[in-house]
């Protein structure tokens, strides 16, 4: 019994002791998870760094400049009926971007609605030969038959859009053009008062060029969008589309103008302003793309690199790739439209 005690009086005793080991040791592990925890600030700061010294930001075309933007979209008119039946009508549109007027097409589901809205932006087509509403016909078909009040703008300077007098250029950098256009519909919308639209589950889908405008336009008005899809977009870093499609089909003289801009348009760090990547952390809405691995108008790794970058921005995104399908998807269209279905019902219904 006394050595009993005696066990109990030096458990008390060293006790405090324990308990200051004890306390040392959660210590320790607690600034060893704060020291962590300040290597990944100085991550993101590092990031931030980069970002700040983002070369040709104050350019006109810059995303800067359409984040800081007053987009003035107006006007917003349903004309002539061009198909009815078949589960929807197509309507011809027009509305006002930045005071131009920008033709297009709606396509509405039968039945009273409201019907949430899909704007579709189409890829690159030569505006000579262009005509109203001709970009994604088969996506713009297929999502009013599933109930999506669906609208493709034409972009200024196509069809029977007028060309923008200022800039001569209907793109510019960024596609700042085309991007205004397709944020100044959903402004014209919610001015329009159509009670048969559900204005507050907006989704937007882009193909090629389109992929680009509708990255840029999350980025400069992200309060507007609820979901977005990508079909073989073009790649996130500008640089590598103005190389690959536009720097050959500008003269020596608009070249050496463009560079007096903006610097040598070899230098990727020039385009970086104009470069979607850099601005992903804007971005509210939920994306999916999609990829086929035989494009041959935009290479799978520009895909697989956004797909990264927005991974790397802490974005939602769902990536799918599609083995020997081409740039407008072949056999693989009727899976992509499924997955797209599902992700915009899962999204704006």
């Amino acid at each position: 019994m006394k050595n009993f005690y005696i066990m109990i009086g030096a458990i008390i005793i060293f006790l405090p002791v324990i308990y200051f080991l004890a306390s040392s040791k959660k210590l320790h592990f607690e600034r060893e998870i704060v020291s962590e925890f300040q290597v990944d600030e100085g991550t993101v700061d590092e990031k931030q760094d980069k970002k700040d010294s983002i070369k040709n930001e104050n350019h006109p075309n810059s995303i800067l400049s359409l984040i800081n933007k007053n987009f003035e979209g107006s006007d917003f008119k349903a004309g002539n009926v061009l198909v009815s039946g078949n589960l929807y009508t197509r309507y011809f549109i027009s509305y006002k971007s930045d005071g131009l007027s920008i033709s297009g097409i709606m396509s509405v589901p039968e039945g009273e609605g409201p019907f949430p809205v899909l704007i579709l932006n189409h890829g690159y087509i030569a505006p000579e030969i262009y005509t109203n509403g001709r970009g994604l016909r088969r996506e713009q078909d297929y999502f009013a038959k599933n109930g999506y009040a669906v609208i493709h703008p034409d972009y200024r300077g196509y069809a029977l859009s007028d060309p923008d007098p200022e800039t001569g250029d209907e793109q510019g950098l960024a596609y700042s053009g085309y991007v205004s256009d397709a944020v100044n519909l959903v402004l014209a919308l919610q001015e329009s008062g159509l009670d048969h639209l559900n204005l507050g589950k907006i989704g937007m889908l882009g193909h090629s060029m389109g992929g680009g405008v509708t990255m840029n336009a999350l980025i400069s008005r992200p309060d507007l969008f609820d979901a977005a899809v990508l079909l073989a977009p073009v790649s996130s870093d500008y640089q590598k589309n103005f190389l690959r499609w536009r720097k050959d089909s500008l003269d020596d003289e608009e070249l050496e103008i463009l560079e007096r801009e903006i610097g040598d348009t070899d230098d990727e760090n020039n385009f970086s302003a104009f470069s979607s990547a850099f601005y992903f952390d804007r971005i509210n809405a939920p994306i999916m793309i999609h990829q086929g691995t035989a494009d041959k108008d935009v290479p799978v790794e520009w895909s697989r690199e956004t797909r990264d970058r927005l991974e790397e921005s802490g974005k939602e995104v769902i990536y799918f790739e599609y083995p020997g399908e081409p740039h407008e998807f072949a056999s693989a269209w009727p899976t992509v439209m499924e997955r797209t279905l599902y992700f915009f019902d899962k999204n704006l219904k």
